[in-house]
């Protein structure tokens, strides 16, 4: 959507309409289900009865009974990795070029352009590396349990949660009414310790 947004301005209203992004997020959806279905259907081809009645906790890694099950599983996430890495690159290197143009021999517009781009692509890299957490998360279960739960914990909120919260704070911190009051709400939480 944003390099539709500033790649094709012109065509931004046509392309983005209601009827294509329902297209776009049953696309998503479908697309980002396959590894989901690649280990539940090779766990039920693999799996005995007798493990379904065994306690265990939970994870994706119990699911994968066989070595092959988890190159399979590291393959579809390698991928996945490597097609959404191909994407971004291709749509922030000509969103850059489109905004460095546009921003001809303003410096200064030319530089807010860039660190919004660059925020961006920040955000996009932090979800994309928690497309490499399965394969740490899974040699850490071999090694100590409560390890895999502290890096599990520390990976959403590094990789899911940061990511998400990231852009609405920065640009809440440029927004002179919102960084008043926060930085207000802050004196007076000082303020309150101390007295």
């Amino acid at each position: 959507e944003r390099y539709v947004a500033i790649c094709m301005p012109l065509r931004h209203a046509e392309l983005c309409s209601t009827r294509s992004t329902m297209y776009c997020i049953l696309i998503i959806h479908g697309l980002s289900s396959v590894p989901c279905i690649v280990v539940l259907s090779t766990f039920f081809a693999s799996a005995s009865f007798s493990l379904y009645k065994q306690y265990s906790s939970c994870s994706v890694e119990i699911l994968i009974l066989h070595r092959w099950q988890g190159h399979v599983r590291s393959a579809v996430h390698q991928f996945y990795f490597l097609i959404m890495v191909i994407i971004i690159l291709f749509s922030y290197v000509k969103i850059m070029k489109v905004a460095k143009a546009a921003s001809g021999e303003d410096k200064k517009s030319s530089w807010k352009g860039l660190r919004t781009v660059i925020l961006h692509g920040f955000q996009l890299l932090l979800c994309l590396i928690q497309l490499w957490s399965p394969f740490i998360e899974s040699t850490l279960l071999q090694f100590d349990f409560m390890l895999f739960i502290n890096v599990r914990y520390s990976k959403y909120v590094l990789f899911n949660l940061t990511p998400r919260c990231l852009s609405p704070l920065i640009y809440g911190l440029r927004d002179e009414t919102f960084f008043h009051a926060l930085k207000n709400y802050e004196f007076f939480g000082l303020y309150k310790r101390n007295v």
